[in-house]
C-alpha cells in the first residue's frame, strides 16, 4: 500500500480502513514515512477530522508501534491499572494516586511526561528528589510494579515510537488542534501498558489544556469511546482547573505536598477530593472494590495504616532516591534561597484567579521550560495559594513567591499579583472539583 495513496485519501476526506492506518503508523515507526509525509496526513486529519472507527485504528496503531508490554508471566495478584490528567496547576495527583491504589491492590505502571507550557510535568516533580531515576531499564520498571505496585517514569524509547515522532511533527505543522491525534496521542502510550484499566482526568476552567468546557466534554467524550474501543475498559472525570489544585505550585513544594497528602493530612482540600473521586474510578472500575462506599473504606485504611506513604517510599528507594525521603524531606528537598508575599492591593474577596498565568509565573521564576533543553530549579515555586471565594484584607498575602533571588522574585511578582481578581463576596460560587463523570454508554 503506498504511502501517498493513503495521504491522497484522507486528503479527499474518504474513510481509511485499519489496514492502511497501521501501514502508516508502521512507516512512522521505523522510518521509512518522511517527514513531509507524516505533516501532510496530520494537516489532512486536521482539515478533515475522522470517523470513530478510523480514531480507534489510529490508536491502536500508535499503542502497536513498538513494545506493548505484557504482565501474564510476573503473576500479579491484581489488576494493571493507571490514571492519566491532561494538565494543570498544582496538580501532584498522580504522586498521590499511584502508591495510594498499591496499597489497595493495584499494579500501576504510570509513564508520566514534563511540564508543557504553563502546566507542571510529573518527571519534574519526581526529579525534585535527589537520586530518582526517571528512565530505568524495563526489568526495573516491571519489577517495581510487581514488587511495589506502582513505579513512576518516563516515557521509554520503545513504548509507542510512532507517536513521539508524529507529535514532533505536528508541533512544528499548525497540526496539534486535532481531537483524534489528541486522543491517540494520548492513549496510545498509556494503553502500550498493557493495562485493564484506565482512568482518566480532563481539566475544565482557565488552567486547562482545553481552551473551552466544552471543548473539555468533547475530548472526554472521545477518549471513553476510543480507549474503550480499542480494548481498554476508560473513564473521564472532568475535573475543575480555575484555580490551581493544591495550593502550591512548583516541583519540591509539590512533593511536600503530596507526602502531606499520604500522611493523611489535607483532607479538606480540593487536591484530596479529586485524587479521592479518581481512585474510588479506579478500584471500582478495576474491580478491587465493589462500590463507592466500600472504595472509600479501603481507601481510608490504606492511609491511616501508613501503607499508601510506603509504597511510595519503596517505590523512590527503588528508582533511585533516599529511603527515608517521608521522614526527612526538609534534608533531601532544598528550599528556595529568597521567599516573599505577593499582598492584596485591597480588602475584597477572591472572585477569579488567571490559573495560567500563575502557572507562567512558575515558569519565568526557573521553575518549568520556555525551550525543551533549559534546565529546572525544582527549588522554585509558589504556596499559600489564597482560594477562589477566600477574604483577604489589605496587605495580606495571596500567595508566597518562593525564587532563587529576590531579582527574580521582583520580576514576577505584578504578575502573579494580577492573576488574583478582588470583589464583593459571594458574587462568585467556586465550581464543585468534579464536574462530571463519564464512562462507556453512561455518564453521570
Amino acid at each position: 500500500m503506498l504511502i501517498q495513496d493513503i495521504i491522497r485519501r484522507k486528503r479527499d476526506a474518504e474513510t481509511l480502513d485499519a489496514d492502511a492506518i497501521h501501514a502508516f503508523m508502521r512507516g512512522v515507526a521505523d522510518g521509512s514515512v518522511g517527514d513531509a509525509q507524516i505533516g501532510a496526513f496530520a494537516m489532512a486529519v486536521v482539515l478533515n477530522g475522522m470517523t470513530r472507527d478510523e480514531a480507534i485504528a489510529l490508536t491502536e496503531a500508535t499503542r502497536d508501534s513498538g513494545q506493548v508490554l505484557r504482565w501474564h508471566d510476573l503473576h500479579l495478584d491484581g489488576p494493571v491499572l493507571d490514571k492519566h490528567s491532561t494538565g494543570g496547576v498544582g496538580d501532584l495527583v498522580s504522586l498521590v494516586l499511584g502508591p495510594w491504589i498499591a496499597a489497595c491492590g493495584g499494579h500501576v505502571p504510570m509513564i508520566s511526561g514534563r511540564g508543557l507550557g504553563h502546566t507542571g510535568g510529573t518527571l519534574d516533580k519526581l526529579e525534585a528528589i535527589p537520586g530518582y531515576d526517571v528512565t530505568p531499564d524495563v526489568d526495573l520498571f516491571r519489577r517495581l510494579v510487581k514488587d511495589v505496585g506502582v513505579a513512576i517514569i518516563g516515557q521509554t524509547g520503545t513504548l509507542a515510537p510512532a507517536d513521539k515522532r508524529l507529535y514532533g511533527v505536528r508541533d512544528v505543522t499548525a497540526t496539534v488542534e486535532s481531537l483524534p491525534l489528541i486522543v491517540a496521542s494520548i492513549l496510545g502510550k498509556k494503553l502500550a501498558c498493557g493495562l485493564d484499566t484506565l482512568v482518566m482526568d480532563v481539566k475544565v476552567g482557565n488552567g486547562s489544556f482545553m481552551p473551552t468546557p466544552d471543548a473539555s466534554q468533547e475530548l472526554a467524550e472521545a477518549i471513553v469511546a476510543i480507549g474503550s474501543g480499542a480494548g481498554t475498559p476508560t473513564s473521564v472525570l472532568l475535573t475543575d482547573m480555575n484555580q490551581p489544585l493544591a495550593d502550591c505550585a512548583g516541583n519540591a513544594l509539590e512533593v511536600h505536598e503530596a507526602l502531606r497528602l499520604l500522611r493523611g493530612e489535607g483532607r479538606d482540600s480540593r487536591l484530596y477530593q479529586v485524587t479521592h473521586a479518581l481512585a474510588t474510578e479506579m478500584l471500582v472500575q478495576a474491580g478491587l472494590a465493589a462500590d463507592a462506599a466500600d472504595a472509600a473504606t479501603r481507601l481510608e485504611t490504606a492511609l491511616a495504616s501508613g501503607e499508601a506513604l510506603e509504597r511510595f517510599s519503596r517505590m523512590v528507594h527503588g528508582l533511585g532516591g533516599p529511603s527515608d525521603l517521608a521522614e526527612r524531606a526538609e534534608h533531601y528537598l532544598a528550599p528556595a534561597p529568597f521567599t516573599t508575599d505577593v499582598v492584596a492591593p485591597r480588602a475584597g474577596t477572591v472572585n477569579a484567579i488567571d490559573t495560567r498565568a500563575l502557572g507562567l509565573g512558575v515558569v519565568e521564576l526557573g521553575g518549568g521550560r520556555r525551550n525543551a533543553g533549559d534546565a529546572i530549579d525544582h527549588r522554585v515555586g509558589l504556596s499559600r495559594i489564597a482560594a477562589l471565594g477566600q477574604r483577604v484584607e489589605a496587605g495580606q498575602p495571596l500567595l508566597r513567591l518562593h525564587a532563587a533571588s529576590q531579582a527574580d522574585a521582583e520580576a514576577v511578582t505584578r504578575q502573579l499579583g494580577a492573576a488574583f481578581t478582588l470583589g464583593e463576596a459571594g458574587s462568585v460560587t467556586p465550581a464543585a472539583p468534579i464536574h462530571a463523570t463519564l464512562r462507556q454508554e453512561t455518564s453521570s
